[in-house]
């Protein structure tokens, strides 16, 4: 227990005034910071602050065009703006270090705003005076039971992977549920000292319906008289490793065997403590506190179940410092629950479940900016993200836990919602593959990100030539995105489910950290032009074709113009060395077909009945693969009398085409042809941004505009191209509309996972099954 046995040499609450924090990675933004919060518990603070970060980001605008322009000049211009965003930030740290953190903050504030600071929490009354006179803030205290369902509502809103079910013997131990988009009504049973148990329908609806005077006070309590042991974590030590059987009395101590008419079998507790009242001989320490933390977990387990069935939920989230993290006592619950509901109901864990106090604290104080009408996303680059718990696992983990903890969150400019064409959004999972519970996998991926970094620190640097310090941050996010895949590497559960798509958008967040916001600008952009320039030509080839043979032109040249894809390994090297590496090659290059997933046939007869109403069609690469590929395709789609809306990226993500990009290609190509000019001036053919800056995709985030036009336009077919958004992620996706998923697979490993080779194509063509 390396890390907490600092807590006995201090003396219980002697300050250490000696520590230092390292600021840049602990109390970031501190000095922007507009609002605080403060949740103090008996043992740990949670402090949450809202700051404003500033940072870089790259900004596409067209030149004017009524100056005729000579050959050579780029498309658009690339500038680089500062822009301002809001970030949460929420700090876990051990009561001891208390005064030191508030000389810190205190130090530190310059620009702050705020007169307040909320607090909660039962400390909270112990540390009016210090607070207030450190930080000459006035200490708002708020109601500790509404502050956490604030909190948690926030959490399950605004984090997808929050809640876990524990499975001790499980190759992970936690397993991470899809939040369901609607996440009333729940029951929360928070194990503190005592037990409460609240019912929550709504945002501001919630009823205490019961609680114990029996809970974590008690194990700890009778725990410390029974084993003379004081503290709470070596009692669940001496727990784990006992045997409750020797204390307990069990079923077939009474009837020599299972009680059979009455269903008993003969493991089943009969009494808890009942031997100790006949034997003559001493119990172990370890027996006694085993059978305590089954007689307490037992009881708050019925309680639990009693009150979800009289009540008719099957959400039940457990919370509060008896479970906070200890694998040993949430093991106990969820063998509790499911043995008295024989199954039926989940016990659920929250992931930050010791900031939820906090979080709410601080959503009471900014009830003006109205929080919740934002979507936040969790930052990967500056949260700690789930520590095993696992006594044996290695010390360093043990340690950590003992000092601070972090959580970032960071305010979308947009609100995030369900694509509407989802089948059954509540079981949708973006992602095809869980490396979390596939260790081969998790291998292969994690090396292969660790490989790529040397490039990618490369690119970010080129991409910023003017700027001396570049290759010093470049640097600083190499080591903080390696140390980031270390600690995937001990403990994939950090983030939720390990997924491609994790890996990939935690390295957005550490570049962007860094101040690298687009370090494929400027190769995206010469991509952009050398393809507008076949564009015309691509078009007039086509239209040469006879209707069989262009619509499988039409396909080929979707397929090959996804070859070109920065982000995969093999394709790089080969742009890097042969930048002229064609069109017409990448099409050499495609697997004859039949192609690993061929539904091509069926595609076809599908053109032939009547035309869709209206296609939404999310992209992937800049360059050939829109200009080349995926107008073409559009075109055609709009000569049929479809409409069409084509979803891009809010932000940059590697070369993927963003959605201020798009509309200078679009204007571009509009120029040159009729088509798509008349479908762009009378909204037939329509861009709208999808929300994300992931190059995967995740349909149950996606800018509430987009959900609303796709409804309005009553869009009858998905299009979804390449490997991050139709392999990585939504391979799987079911959705209420025909969908196209169509991609080339540019990774041997991956290929050989799913039975072709390098260049096997995907062609999925699925339509959902009538009612």
């Amino acid at each position: 227990m390396a890390g907490h046995s600092s807590g006995t040499n201090r003396g219980s609450h002697s300050m250490d005034k000696s520590i230092t924090l390292p600021p840049d990675e602990i109390f970031r933004n501190l000095e922007n910071a507009k609002r605080f919060a403060i949740d103090i518990g008996g043992s740990l603070t949670k402090l949450a602050y809202y700051s404003t970060v500033q940072h870089k980001v790259a900004k596409v605008r067209s030149f004017d065009h009524s100056v005729k322009e000579a050959d050579g000049d780029p498309l658009y211009e690339i500038s680089v703006q500062e822009e301002i965003t809001a970030r949460l930030h929420f700090i876990k740290f051990e009561n001891a270090y208390i005064e030191t953190c508030l000389d810190f903050i205190k130090d530190h504030l310059v620009n702050t705003e705020t007169k307040v600071i909320k607090a909660t929490g039962g400390g909270a009354y112990k540390f009016k005076d210090l607070i207030e006179k450190k930080l000459k803030l006035k200490v708002d205290k708020e109601d500790e039971m509404s502050c956490l369902i604030k909190g948690c509502n926030f959490v399950l809103r605004n984090i997808p992977h929050e809640a876990f079910v524990y499975a001790k013997h499980a190759d992970s131990e936690f397993r991470f549920q899809t939040t369901h988009p609607d996440i009333f009504p729940y029951l929360l049973v928070n194990i503190g000292s005592g037990v409460s148990i609240v019912k929550v329908e709504s945002e501001d609806q919630f009823e205490r319906i019961g609680g114990s005077s029996i809970g974590g006070g008690t194990f700890w309590g009778l725990g410390a008289l029974l084993t003379k042991t004081k503290r709470f974590d070596e009692l669940l030590q001496l727990a784990s490793k006992g045997q409750h059987t020797s204390v307990d009395m069990l079923v077939k101590d009474i009837y020599g065997g299972a009680y059979g008419s009455l269903g008993l079998t003969g493991d089943l507790i009969a009494s808890s403590f009942g031997k100790s009242a006949t034997a003559d001989k001493e119990f172990s320490k370890e027996d006694m506190a085993k059978s305590l933390l089954h007689m307490i977990s037992n009881d708050i387990g019925q309680l639990a179940c009693l009150y979800a069935r009289l009540h008719n939920l099957n959400r039940v989230y457990f919370g509060g410092f008896f479970i906070r993290g200890h694998p040993v006592t949430m093991h106990t619950i969820t063998y509790s629950i499911n043995f008295f509901t024989k199954g039926e109901v989940q016990a659920l864990f929250l992931r930050h479940e010791g900031y939820l106090g906090a979080i709410g604290a601080f959503l009471k104080g900014a009830e003006e900016d109205n929080p919740n009408q934002y979507s936040w996303g969790e930052n990967y680059a500056g949260s700690s993200g789930l520590m095993s718990v696992s006594p044996d696992l290695n010390p360093m983990q043990r340690a950590r836990s003992g000092t601070f903890d972090m959580l970032e969150m960071d305010r979308l400019e947009r609100q995030l919602v369900n694509l509407p064409l989802l089948q059954d959004p509540s079981s949708y999972i973006p992602d095809t593959m869980d490396l979390t519970e596939d260790a081969l996998a998790r291998e292969y991926w994690l090396y292969c990100f660790e490989e790529a970094l040397d490039g990618v620190v490369k690119r970010a640097i080129a991409s910023q030539p003017d700027m001396p310090e570049a290759a010093e941050r470049a640097e600083k996010f190499r080591q903080k995105y390696r140390h980031k895949l270390q600690t995937l590497r001990n403990q994939p559960f950090a983030y939720g489910s390990l997924t491609v798509r994790s890996l990939l958008d935690t390295r957005e967040h550490c570049l962007n950290e860094f101040n690298f916001p687009d370090p494929y600008s400027k190769i995206k952009q010469k991509e952009n032009d050398v393809a507008l320039r076949y564009y015309l030509k691509v078009v007039k080839s086509l239209e040469e074709l006879s209707w069989e043979q262009r619509q499988f032109a039409l396909v080929r040249g979707l397929l090959a113009g996804n070859v070109f894809d920065w982000g995969a390994k093999a394709i790089s090297d080969v742009l890097e060395s042969d930048p002229e590496f064609g069109f017409e090659e990448a099409k050499r290059q495609l697997q004859e077909r039949p192609w690993l997933v061929d539904a091509y046939n069926q595609w076809i007869e599908r053109l032939k009945g009547p035309p869709h109403t209206c296609a939404l069609f999310f992209v992937d690469n800049s360059g050939i693969d829109i200009i080349l590929g995926v107008f073409p395709f559009v075109r055609e789609l709009l000569g049929r009398g479809t409409q069409v809306v084509l979803a891009s990226n809010s932000g940059p993500a590697l070369n993927d085409v963003t959605n201020g990009e798009l509309q200078i290609l679009t204007e571009r190509i509009a120029a040159m042809d009729p088509v798509i000019h008349s479908a762009f001036k009378e909204d037939r053919l329509t861009l709208v941004q999808s929300g994300s800056s992931s190059p995967c995709l995740d349909l149950s985030r996606l800018d509430k505009v987009l959900a609303t036009v796709v409804r309005e336009r009553q869009t009858d077919l998905v299009i979804i191209e390449g490997m991050g958004r139709a392999i990585h992620t939504n391979y799987y996706a079911m959705l209420s509309c025909e969908s196209l998923k169509l991609a080339v697979i540019k990774n041997s490993w991956l290929a050989e996972r799913l039975g072709g080779k390098i260049f096997s194509v995907v062609f999925k063509y699925e339509v959902p099954p009538k009612h």
